[in-house]
């Protein structure tokens, strides 16, 4: 049996729309997306504890360092990564507003 020539193209034109969507699914789901090498403000790695200051102006900044059964303290860092201490000790930071 042979199908009219209108339903054999809806039903290819279906089929290519599907393929197109399932084939566009599958880019998306499967494309890696590059972490950022290292976020701005206070992170932790498995053992230590950084604040990472993002600028491009070349500030230094003032930030609260909250720590784990001692006193919080405060610091100046420059631009990039700071290392704080051990994340077992370091409970946070952030930036107070000012510049140093």
């Amino acid at each position: 049996m042979e199908f009219p020539l209108r339903v054999r193209r809806i039903v290819t034109g279906a089929l290519g729309a599907a393929a197109l969507v399932l084939t566009s699914l599958g880019t998306v789901t499967t494309s890696a997306v590059p972490a950022a090498a290292d976020p701005c403000g206070f992170f932790e790695t498995g053992s230590d504890a950084f604040y990472n200051h993002c600028t491009s102006d070349g500030s230094s900044i003032v930030i609260k360092v909250e720590v784990s059964l001692a006193p919080d303290y405060e610091r100046c860092v420059g631009p990039g990564k700071s290392w704080l201490g051990s994340a077992s000790k370091i409970q946070g930071a952030y930036y107070t507003g000012r510049t140093c």
